[in-house]
C-alpha cells in the first residue's frame, strides 16, 4: 500500500510518524484545551467545575475505552440538564461550557471505532441531549429572538451530532478500505513471488533436463570410444584413429548443442521459445553414433511415418537418446538394443529395449534421465513406462499422441516395415 506521507518533506513525515506512535499525546492536548476553554466557568460558576474535568478525562481515555468514555460524557450532559441550563444572563447554577464539545469528539470516536449497531443509538442519544439543551435554552416567544433560536437549535442539536457521526463513520470506512488495499497488495506480492519462484523452478528443471540430455549422452559415447581405442591401440591402429576421430566429432557436436543452449539462456525475453535442433529425423544418425561407439543397435520404423510437430519431435529424439544412454551405462558389455518407432492413426509408440543386465539389484529405477523422459512426454499428453523385461534386459515404452501437424519433420517413410539391423 502506498504511504500517504511519502510526498511530504522529511521533517513533516517524521513528525507525522511520531504523532501516530504517540496518539495519547494528541488526546491529552485536546483534553487540556477543553479545560482551558472553559476557564470562565471557574470564576462565574464554580459548581460547574466537575463537568469540564470529567469531559476532559473522558476525551483523554477515548481510544482505550470509547463506549464507557462516551457514556460518561452523556451522563455529564444529562446532569447539566437536570441541574438546569438557562440563558447566560440568568442565575442558572450550571451553564454549558466549552468542554461540552468533548461530547461530539467522543461521538466521533464511537462512530469511528464501534459498529453501527452501537454508533447509531449513540447518535440518537446525543441528538436528543442536544435538542433538550436547546429547548431548555429557549428564550421564549416574546423575546424577539425566535428566528435566532430556530437557527441555533438546528445547528446545535442536529447538524453538530450528525456531522461528528458522519465524519467518524467515513474515517472508519477509509481505514477499512486502506486495510483491504494493504492486504490485497501483500497478497498480490506474495502471489507474484510464488509465481516467480515456480517459473524459476520450471526453468531450472528445463535447463537441467537439456544439460543432462546433451552432456550425458555425448560423454558416454566419448568414454566408450576412448576405451575401445585404448584397447586396440597396439593391435589395430587404424581403428584407434577412427575412435579418436569419432571422439572429436562427438565432442564438437556436444559443444555445438551446449553453445546453442547457452545462447538461448542469454537471449532476449521476447525471443522465440527455445526449441533444440535434434528431431525425429535424426534418430538414425543417433543410432549410427551408438553403433560406432561399439553398441549393437537395431532401428525399426513401423507404419506410415506421420508429420511430427517441432516440440514433440524434440521430445521423441531426447527420449530415444536417454534410453540409449541408459543402455550404455547399465546394460553391460555386449548388450544389444533395439529402437522401435510405430506410427498409429493418432499415436506414436516409441520402444527401446535391450537384453542386458539392466539396473543393479536394489538400485532405484529413477533419476534425472527417467524423470526427464516422463516430463517431456507429459508435456505433450503422453506417458513413459520403464520396467525390466521378463527374459532379461530393460524396456522403455513411450506413448505420445499425434495431433494434426503442418510441419513434416519426422523420419522419412520407408514402407510398412524397415529394419536396419546392427
Amino acid at each position: 500500500m502506498r504511504d500517504s506521507t511519502l510526498d511530504y518533506p522529511g521533517p513533516v513525515k517524521r513528525a507525522y510518524a511520531w504523532l501516530r506512535r504517540h496518539r495519547w499525546l494528541g488526546d491529552a492536548a485536546l483534553a487540556v484545551a477543553l479545560v482551558a476553554g472553559s476557564a470562565n466557568v471557574y470564576v462565574d460558576q464554580p459548581a460547574a467545575l466537575p463537568a469540564p474535568l470529567v469531559l476532559a478525562a473522558a476525551v483523554a481515555a477515548r481510544r482505550r475505552f470509547p463506549l464507557p468514555a462516551y457514556l460518561a460524557a452523556l451522563a455529564v450532559g444529562t446532569a447539566q440538564l437536570i441541574v438546569g441550563i438557562g440563558p447566560a444572563y440568568t442565575a442558572s447554577p450550571l451553564q454549558p461550557t466549552f468542554a461540552d464539545v468533548g461530547i461530539l469528539v467522543l461521538l466521533y470516536t464511537v462512530a469511528n471505532r464501534l459498529p453501527r449497531r452501537v454508533s447509531l443509538p449513540a447518535l440518537a442519544a446525543c441528538a436528543a441531549l442536544f435538542a433538550s439543551a436547546a429547548a431548555q435554552w429557549n428564550p421564549g416567544p416574546g423575546s424577539g429572538q425566535r428566528l435566532e433560536f430556530v437557527f441555533v437549535t438546528g445547528l446545535y442539536a442536529i447538524l453538530a451530532p450528525v456531522s461528528a457521526w458522519v465524519l467518524g463513520e467515513s474515517m472508519a470506512r477509509r481505514r477499512v478500505y486502506l486495510a483491504a488495499l494493504e492486504e490485497r497488495a501483500v497478497r498480490a506480492e506474495a502471489e507474484r513471488d510464488a509465481r516467480a519462484r515456480a517459473a524459476a523452478a520450471d526453468e531450472r528443471a528445463r535447463i537441467a533436463r537439456e544439460m543432462h540430455d546433451v552432456i550425458a549422452h555425448n560423454l558416454s559415447v566419448m568414454v566408450a570410444q576412448a576405451d575401445g581405442g585404448r584397447y586396440v591401440f597396439d593391435a589395430a591402429p587404424e581403428k584407434s584413429r577412427q575412435a579418436l576421430a569419432e571422439i572429436g566429432a562427438t565432442g564438437r557436436q556436444a559443444l555445438s548443442e551446449m553453445s546453442h543452449l547457452l545462447g538461448v539462456l542469454h537471449a532476449d525475453p521476447a525471443a522465440p521459445v527455445f526449441s533444440p535442433s535434434p528431431r525425429v529425423a535424426e534418430i538414425p544418425r543417433l543410432v549410427a553414433q551408438a553403433r560406432e561407439a561399439g553398441m549393437r543397435v537395431a532401428h525399426t520404423v513401423e507404419g506410415e511415418a506421420l508429420p511430427v510437430t517441432g516440440g514433440l519431435s524434440v521430445a521423441v529424439y531426447r527420449i530415444v537418446q536417454e534410453a540409449l544412454t541408459n543402455v550404455r551405462k547399465h546394460a553391460g558389455p555386449g548388450a544389444a538394443a533395439e529402437v522401435r518407432l510405430r506410427y498409429g492413426p493418432d499415436e506414436l509408440l516409441v520402444r527401446v529395449t535391450d537384453d542386458g543386465r539392466g539396473p543393479r539389484s536394489g538400485a532405484p529405477c529413477a533419476g534425472h534421465g527417467l524423470a526427464g523422459m516422463r516430463e517431456r512426454a507429459a508435456m505433450y499428453g503422453g506417458t513413459v513406462r520403464t520396467e525390466p523385461r521378463p527374459g532379461g534386459g530393460f524396456e522403455v515404452t513411450a506413448r505420445l499422441p499425434l495431433p494434426g501437424a503442418s510441419s513434416a519433420d519426422g523420419p522419412p517413410a520407408g514402407g510398412p516395415t524397415a529394419r536396419d539391423a546392427a
